[in-house]
């Protein structure tokens, strides 16, 4: 008797939702008759397995289905047609996952530093044997699938004992002590290959194909698998794939889960991390924010990021930090299978602050699914704002629970068009995760604030001298016959502090602007000020503050307005405030235009004359 498929020495069976086995064998034989099984552990037999009839020989093959094997083990299972018997050892019931993708999926990190083995997690190498998992799994050197060997030149690549870790290991081992029952990982990653190499379209060509190969060795083991983890991208950062890296993923997936008949087949992979030497990062960043995406449009998959793991070279993760990054998946595959844990950190919302003690922009950036709090070894660090200006505008971050703020050298007037990354690059240093150890993922770009209709802030308005305040500000008449003339400011802050000299008595300075409406709009007056305020639009009153202070900090007041198309007078008075008064903050905002017009950019803005 020989077995062809579903049924190795030291092999793991797919087990199904009742926590058993269900697999199918097929073998050769010479005799016909029924196809018994006697299955015993630790020496002892199985109930339920004495010689049970589990298949049919003829014609010199056989077929059978060895299903109700409790979870675990380790089995042994002898099967007998006619007078021809085999026994099948070490067999273990648990869940087997199809590992592929690229080199770090392969294995690159310093083996020595890798996970160390369990006896419960085994491997199916590339030669078609199961053996107890240890890198390198992804033995190439003796792989049966042509494709490899075409893919280095024709020629099998040497054996690299020194550098082979990778997480395929770490990944099993961790899914142990997470389930408790035994782990198979099946070898299928290949060093440099594109998603156009693992083109399930390729099936065709069998072992010449990534993807025919990879379904090949599921189908030796019986055509069941848990699950799949991947690590690919970084050979699809370039111009021409990377436009199509999200529709490449989608067709994979559908084809594993079609051929396999696992409509919900769950994905575990790695969003790219870093490559040292690269010039130009656009796409990479592109396809490491793709990968961040796919869960919203792949069921069943989720992202794990490994953009603060350490490399043992230009581009291959450490040892040391495969491990990190197999029990990241594991947890990964534990919260898709069972809903344990939680998904991947999430980027939420940002909120623009401003730092009264610096007179700076503050982002807030708040995150999602956070565990126990983010934290950082030694400064946390990542995030940058790109945007027209200087760089480097970042000088500190802060963690407070699933917030991350930033600290900034602008001033919140020019801060709004800049655009939040956290990873921008193709080697930043990241080093933020949360009380698990899961890092923040790359992502961006990001805007700081949902779009707003606004119009910029006013420079050029008309300015009164200041003149003498008889009353407070809340008191105020309207004024007349002011004498005022155009001056243009070359900050946003119409900044007026040299002007008013050391005067004892209370005063009072005006600003006025004229509004050009095309049609008839809603509108919010936003203003800033350091001192008591009063504004009027058309000679009517519709703001006062007698309570303003130092410092006018930008957009503190939102008046509505609802104004009829053509032109508008507005007039502010700010109370000088005993000279301690700078100036005002001026710009408005439309209101009544909808989300869609707000991305196309299609409405009109109130013009300031």
């Amino acid at each position: 008797m020989k077995i062809i498929s579903g049924l190795f020495d030291s092999g793991v069976l797919q087990r199904t939702g009742e926590d058993a086995s269900d697999a199918s064998i097929t073998g050769k034989c010479k005799a016909n008759g029924p196809v018994l099984a006697r299955v015993t552990r630790d020496g002892a037999e199985l109930p339920g397995f004495d010689g049970v009839a589990i298949g049919q020989a003829e014609k010199g093959r056989f077929s059978a289905r060895l299903a109700g094997l409790p979870v675990g083990g380790p089995y042994a299972v002898e099967l007998q047609v006619g007078g021809e018997h085999m026994t099948v050892k070490d067999v273990l019931v648990g869940d087997v996952w199809i590992l592929g993708g690229q080199s770090n999926m392969q294995g690159c990190g310093v083996t020595a530093d890798g996970e160390k083995p369990h006896p419960l997690v085994r491997a199916w190498y590339m030669d078609d044997r199961w053996a107890v998992a240890r890198d390198p799994i992804h033995n190439m050197w003796a792989t049966v699938d042509q494709v490899h060997i075409d893919l280095c030149g024709g020629v099998r690549p040497e054996k690299n004992m020194a550098r082979s870790a990778g997480p395929g290991v770490a990944f099993g081992v961790e899914m142990q002590r997470l389930t408790g029952v035994p782990q198979g990982v099946i070898a299928c990653g290949h060093g440099g290959t594109s998603m156009a190499q693992w083109d399930p379209k390729l099936k065709g060509l069998g072992s010449r194909s990534l993807y025919g190969a990879a379904l090949r060795r599921v189908k030796k083991l019986g055509g069941q698998a848990a699950g799949l983890v991947w690590y690919q991208g970084c050979s699809d950062a370039n111009p021409e794939a990377a436009p199509v890296y999200t529709k490449a993923m989608q067709a994979l997936v559908r084809a594993f889960r079609r051929d396999l008949n696992a409509p919900a087949l769950p994905v575990v992979m790695v969003q790219i991390a870093t490559v040292y030497g690269m010039e130009g990062f656009s796409c990479w960043n592109d396809v490491q924010e793709q990968q961040r995406r796919l869960p919203k449009v792949i069921p069943h998959l989720a992202t794990v990021p490994a953009i603060d793991l350490t490399l043992d070279d230009l581009i291959h993760i450490s040892g040391t930090d495969q491990t990190r990054l197999g029990r990241r998946l594991a947890a990964a595959m534990l919260w898709l299978r069972t809903g344990a844990g939680l998904p991947a950190i999430e980027p939420k919302k940002t909120k623009v602050i401003y730092n009264k003690a610096r007179a700076t922009a503050d982002v807030v950036v708040t995150f999602d699914n956070v565990v126990g709090g983010l934290r950082a070894a030694g400064r946390p660090w990542g995030f940058s704002l790109a945007g027209d200006g200087p760089e480097n505008v970042i000088f500190r971050v802060d963690l407070d629970g699933n917030n991350a703020i930033l600290r900034t050298t602008l001033p919140v007037t020019d801060i709004g068009e800049r655009i939040l990354y956290y990873g921008e690059g193709c080697a930043p240093y990241c080093n933020i995760t949360d009380g698990a150890d899961r890092a923040v993922p790359v992502f961006g770009a990001m805007p700081l604030s949902e779009p707003r209709a606004l119009t910029p802030y006013l420079r050029v308005p008309l300015v009164s001298e200041p003149l003498p305040l008889q009353d407070s500000i809340t008191e105020l008449a309207l004024p007349t016959n002011l004498d005022m003339q155009a001056r243009e400011f070359p900050t946003t802050l119409i900044d007026i502090h040299l002007d008013a000299g050391r005067a004892k008595k209370p005063r009072v300075q005006y600003f006025a602007c004229r509004l050009r409406c095309a049609e008839a709009m809603k509108l919010a007056l936003l203003l800033g000020y350091d001192g008591p305020v009063k504004v009027w639009v058309d000679s009517k009153e519709v703001f006062c503050n007698p309570k303003g202070v130092n410092p006018a900090i930008p957009d503190e007041s939102s008046t509505p307005l609802d104004l009829t198309a053509g032109e508008h007078e507005v007039l502010i008075a700010l109370d000088l405030n005993g000279d301690r008064a700078w100036g005002i903050y001026l710009r408005f905002e439309r209101k009544d235009v909808t989300k869609g017009q707000l991305k196309k950019g299609e409405f009109v803005l109130p013009e300031m004359l």
